[in-house]
């Protein structure tokens, strides 16, 4: 059984997961936490249920997602695992930060391992599967559990909306065909978590969902 423990972090409400089992073995999906506040929350979260924490997944490269990924680094040694377009194609995070008007510098740490679609994730007893879910940026994925039921999706699909398109590599045709293909297409009760926003369900957004 996968505990999935969310956070709200930093100036875009973004969604950071941790994810973990019986042994204690722990995911890190889209840190996202910017303040010193926000760190200790997290790193409080993880003594807490004494977590070892064994990847950090990020589901795509916009900087809201992966603000931590400093911290991380310093408190754990673990450098990022992302998709290989994300890697080549999206700005350094400076640039970014530019691009939405943030004032600071934001210290990148470069991706350690490039994931690629139909991977399997394994910490402790547990396993995530890669999806590739194009179009919200050019190499978002999300990460799947069949036997919990569940996908964390980042930006690619919200309850009752889509990501946007409008950034770096973004293309709304690539993005309705990826979730139609690779998330519409899981068990209708498996359950969404976006990377903003409230968790939905594959089914709420196949009869709901006013962009599919």
């Amino acid at each position: 059984m996968i505990t999935i423990k969310a956070f709200e972090f930093n100036y875009f409400q973004e969604n950071t997961f941790v994810l973990y089992d019986d042994t204690k073995e722990a995911v890190i999906i889209d840190c996202g936490c910017l303040r010193p506040s926000e760190e200790k929350e997290l790193s409080d979260f993880m003594t807490e249920n004494k977590l070892t924490v064994k990847h950090l997944l990020c589901t795509h490269l916009h900087l809201d997602h992966i603000f931590g990924n400093p911290f991380i680094y310093k408190t754990y040694g673990l450098s990022p695992q992302a998709h290989r377009l994300d890697v080549e194609q999206l700005p350094a995070p400076d640039k970014q930060a530019q691009a939405f008007g943030l004032p600071g510098h934001f210290k990148e740490i470069p991706v350690q391992k490039q994931l690629v679609g139909n991977e399997v994730i394994k910490f402790g007893h547990s396993e995530l599967l890669v999806l590739t879910v194009p179009g919200h940026s050019p190499g978002s994925v999300a990460f799947y559990n069949k036997k919990n039921g569940f996908a964390i999706v980042g930006d690619a699909l919200f309850a009752g909306s889509i990501g946007r398109t409008d950034l770096w590599g973004g293309n709304q045709e690539v993005l309705i065909a990826a979730i139609n293909d690779k998330l519409l297409s899981l068990p209708d009760e498996t359950v969404i978590y976006p990377g903003h926003g409230p968790e939905t369900r594959v089914i709420d957004e196949k009869l709901n969902n006013p962009y599919l």
